[in-house]
């Protein structure tokens, strides 16, 4: 009769780390991404039982491997759904901005208006005192004198 050694722990952490590595997990959903709750999860243990002060090589190994595919992990939902409220927020915070110089604009363009309107009144008043002046103002023709000719030194005789 053989009796086999029950698996270690770590050995249940290592067997559930390759399988999330290979992408064939058998606990969690396909696609499930490597992380270290992940494998303590795929392993049928609460994630506080894959400790740093119990497996710090397998965790090392687990950091190592999450730091190097860094990128070729997908993002999660929860990070699209940040990413996208964050958007949606600088576009709210872009509208609410673009809203206040719309206002402060529309405000400087009906000062722009008022004093526009304001110049034209004294022009037309200016313009109507001129008129009455000119009517009762006596206008004394100019009289334009023509310059003496000047004469050319060839015209100038000399005493010779």
């Amino acid at each position: 009769m053989t009796t086999s050694k029950p698996k270690t722990a770590e050995a249940n952490f290592r067997e559930a780390f390759e399988r999330l590595k290979a992408g064939a997990p058998k606990v969690l959903p396909l696609g499930t991404p490597v992380s270290q709750n992940n494998v303590a999860k795929e392993a049928g243990c609460d994630p506080s039982a894959l400790r740093k002060s119990r497996f710090s090589i397998l965790v090392a190994e687990i950091q190592g491997y999450l730091t190097s595919h860094r990128d070729e992990r997908p993002t999660s939902e929860r990070q699209r759904l940040l990413k996208q409220r964050q958007r949606s927020r600088d576009t709210t915070e872009v509208i609410k901005d673009l809203k206040a110089q719309r206002d402060a604009l529309a405000s400087l363009l009906l000062d722009a208006n008022a004093h526009v309107g304001s110049l034209t009144h004294k022009v037309r008043d200016l313009e109507t005192r001129l008129a009455n002046f000119e009517k009762t103002a006596l206008v004394a023709p100019l009289k334009v004198n023509k310059p003496k000719a000047t004469p050319h030194p060839m015209d100038t005789s000399s005493d010779n």
